[in-house]
């Protein structure tokens, strides 16, 4: 029997690709689906290509959503600072609905390929507070998927798995360690420059430089 095919959102960040990884080592096809939504830099998806070709994908799309024209984060907005030091409550750094865009573009090609499976790398632990990172978030997602699509009215839902949920960062870091993934190749900065290198004072460069040191791994990022 042919093996499954699964649709992987990857942003080109840490987390995204150790998501492929995992799919891929559960004998899934991978599809991999990034998401240019007008962030503040393209190095992230530069690397998203990097991994996909290392992953050897099936096929790797990246997709245009003009999400800097809603504005509200400043990941799409330049006009908004970047946080370089701890914050309460939910940070301007999260984009406005950005998860259930990215995971509702993952759904429709899910569909058009026959696939019942979609892989996020999103994490509750290291989220920053995020609420579409939340296990709420993903089983409400699935019901969603499971009554909006022709597939699933059918009797073929599609699973939304997230098997870093509830990780640590330093958990993520051994488990794609475990399976090969370059993590040199990866980009986490919220305001990496236009060669990947990372700042090293954001919310995302310290938990993903905590998480190499909990790891007992070198830190393989490299910064500005």
């Amino acid at each position: 029997m042919p093996a499954a095919p699964a649709v992987v959102l990857l942003s080109g960040g840490l987390d995204s690709a150790t998501a492929l990884a995992l799919a891929g080592e559960r004998g899934f096809v991978c599809h991999a689906l990034s998401v240019d939504y007008g962030q503040r830099h393209v190095a992230e998806l530069e690397a998203a290509r990097r991994v996909a070709r290392a992953a050897r994908v099936a096929q790797h799309r990246v997709m245009r959503v003009e999400l800097a024209g809603i504005g509200g984060s400043a990941l799409t907005d330049t006009a908004l600072a970047v946080p370089e030091g701890p914050t309460t409550g939910i940070p301007i750094t999260y984009v406005p609905a950005r998860n259930t865009i990215m995971l509702s573009l993952a759904l429709a090609w899910a569909e058009v390929l026959e696939a019942q499976d979609i892989f996020i790398g999103v994490n509750v632990l290291d989220s920053s507070g995020y609420p579409d990172c939340r296990p709420e978030f993903i089983a409400a997602f699935g019901t969603l998927a499971a009554l909006a699509t022709r597939a699933g009215v059918q009797g073929r839902p599609c699973t939304i798995h997230a098997p870093l949920i509830e990780l640590s960062k330093a958990g993520i870091i051994r488990a794609g360690t475990r399976l090969g993934v370059d993590y040199s190749q990866t980009v986490s900065c919220y305001q990496a420059d236009d060669a990947g290198r990372a700042c090293g004072r954001c919310d995302a460069c310290r938990l993903r430089r905590s998480g190499f040191i909990e790891a007992g791994l070198p830190d393989p990022t490299r910064y500005r």
